[in-house]
This record gives structure tokens, C-alpha cells and sequence, in this order.
């Protein structure tokens, strides 16, 4: 006999809540979705199919996900809540106060927030204790990793059971142990992008020089090796030799990049609006967009990668972006 599995309630169905609701349907999972932007609604299942389509998984996954208005309908009965609202900490927090008010009581409530400490969202809450962040990283049926982040509230029960549902979907779930602003992924992402937008501003390099360096070097074997384990690659005592020299010249400020803050008041929006660090030609950005989809793709149907419980060839994340 089949054992029955929970059922997962989304809120927002954009571009990470509807990755995240297709990862679950996929792994045999009910799943419901609630919008207030009816198009967002409408276009639900097929935006799922299409992703489905394009990683030549066949099946009908996509039926196994229902959207709704009404937020009551969609808690309804659900075991698990993932909010997945735009990153406004306000926004979020009016989210949380329905989620405890109208889901079941041992429902576990999640955020997805990239940065918003997760005591922030679940300050002046009741039942902190089953208040959770899920960060997962877009798109998420492609990128196997979510961080499972408490705070001193959540219950270790609570943290528990996601990281066994993530792991049982074929995610790679890690416990971030403290709630801190931008959890560990984004703390070391941005620590990138803040010195390769001053190497921009200061005119060492240019925009496209930068990420040239980044993508034919160290780039290469992050998947593989990361910083820890580099370190100790080299050794310790050359890491040390290393940053006596190079620590005191990186940037350092607190604040954003005065010239990241000018290409924002200039309208110099990136890829939306054909300018940001650099320009973008008709087509370019598409063209970049589906090579990121097909190198993700491609790195999952690898051999090194292990199937899903579906028998499938492709790794469990995308069993499960």
C-alpha cells in the first residue's frame, strides 16, 4: 500500500513558488498554490509543464498542483506552508500572521526568504516554535541545495522534519545553525559581487573582463571544491601567506556601491532594460538565460549525479529547483 504524503501549501505562484510547488508535485506530493494575481493562477500548470518539457520528463506532475485565491482554501488540510512572497519583510510578516491564524495547528510554516532573518518574519507570532526558513535557490527544480534555517523559537522537531521532507524530495537540505542576515549562501555570494562591482568602480577591470576571470578560473572548480576545502587544498599556512597580503585592499564598505546606487537612479536596470554594468543586445540575455538552464540541466543527467525514486536518470533535485 501506497504511504500517503503530506500536502504542501505554496503562497505565491511566481517564479520560485512555482519551481518550488513542481519540485514536490513531482515527488508524488499534493500541492496547492494561492495567488492574488489571478494571471499568475491561470498560467500555474502550464509554466510547470514547460519547465517538465524542457527537462524531458514526461508524466503529468503538473495535475497534481491546484491554485486558489482564497488563502483558507489553500491551508486547508496542508502539513507543510512555504511562503514565497516578493522579498519585503513587512509583506511577509502580514503573510505569517494569516499562516498562523489559518493553518492547521501543527502545520510547519516556512519562508523563503534569500536575505530577511527568519526571527524578523516570525517576531511577535504566536507558535514561533514551528516557524522556519526554507531558502531555496532558483531555479529550484534545478539547484539541489535549500538552507533550513531556525531561530533560537523553532523548534528542533520543526527543523528536523523539513530536512528529512527536503531530503525525501532529493533536495540537498543543510542545517543553518544561526539566523543571520543572509544565512550562508547569499553571505558569500554578495561578498563576491561586492568586490567584483569595486574592481568595476576602480577601473581595474572591466564588467565583462570580470566575470571572465571568474567563470575560466576558480569558477570552474567550485562545484567540486569549495573554499574550506580549497584552503586546506593549498594549506593553511599559504592561505595565511596569501591574505597577509590581499585582505587589507579588498572592499570593505557597508554600504551598497555608490556606482551600483548610480546604474539604479540612471535606469540602467541590467538585463530588463538592455543596460546595466554592461549592455545587452536583443537576444543576449535569453540567449544567456537558456545556456545557465542547459548547463544546470546537463550538470543533473550526469552520470556523477545519482537517479530519483521515479528511476530516472536525472539527479534528485530534478526528480524533486
Amino acid at each position: 500500500m501506497a504511504i500517503s504524503k503530506p500536502t504542501i501549501a505554496i503562497v505565491g505562484a511566481g517564479l520560485m513558488g512555482h519551481g518550488i510547488a513542481q519540485v514536490f508535485a513531482l515527488a508524488g506530493h499534493d500541492v496547492r498554490v494561492f495567488d492574488a494575481h489571478q494571471p499568475a493562477l491561470d498560467s500555474l500548470r502550464t509554466r510547470i509543464r514547460a519547465n517538465l518539457d524542457q527537462l524531458g520528463i514526461p508524466g503529468e506532475a503538473e495535475a497534481r498542483v491546484k491554485g486558489s485565491s482564497d488563502l483558507g482554501e489553500t491551508l486547508d488540510g496542508a502539513a507543510i506552508v512555504i511562503e514565497a512572497a516578493p522579498e519585503k519583510l513587512e509583506l511577509k510578516r502580514a503573510i505569517f500572521s494569516e499562516l498562523v491564524r489559518l493553518a492547521s495547528s501543527n502545520a510547519l510554516l516556512a519562508s523563503n526568504t534569500s536575505v530577511i532573518p527568519i526571527g524578523d518574519i516570525a517576531q511577535g507570532l504566536a507558535t514561533r516554535e514551528r516557524i522556519l526558513g526554507t531558502h531555496w535557490w532558483n531555479p529550484p527544480f534545478l539547484v539541489p541545495l535549500v538552507e533550513v534555517v531556525g531561530t533560537p523559537d523553532t523548534a528542533s522537531e520543526a527543523i528536523s522534519k523539513m530536512i528529512s521532507l527536503l531530503d525525501s524530495v532529493g533536495k540537498t537540505p543543510v542545517h543553518v545553525k544561526k539566523d543571520v542576515p543572509g544565512f550562508v549562501g547569499n553571505r558569500l555570494q554578495h561578498a563576491l559581487w561586492r568586490e567584483a562591482i569595486a574592481i568595476v568602480a576602480e577601473g581595474i577591470a572591466d564588467a565583462r573582463t570580470v566575470d571572465t576571470v571568474v567563470k575560466a578560473s576558480f569558477g570552474r572548480r567550485l562545484a567540486v571544491l569549495g573554499p574550506i576545502e580549497n584552503a586546506d587544498l593549498v594549506g593553511t599556512d599559504l592561505t595565511l601567506d596569501i591574505h597577509n597580503v590581499v585582505l587589507k585592499h579588498l572592499n570593505r564598505s557597508p554600504d551598497p556601491s555608490p556606482y551600483l546606487t548610480d546604474l539604479v537612479a540612471s535606469g540602467r536596470f541590467g538585463m530588463k532594460s538592455g543596460e546595466g554594468f554592461r549592455s545587452w543586445a536583443p537576444g543576449e540575455a535569453a540567449a544567456l538565460r537558456a545556456s545557465v538552464f542547459s548547463y544546470l540541466k546537463n550538470l543533473d543527467l550526469s552520470p556523477n549525479h545519482s537517479g530519483g525514486e521515479h528511476g530516472q536518470t536525472e539527479t534528485t533535485s530534478l526528480k524533486a529547483t
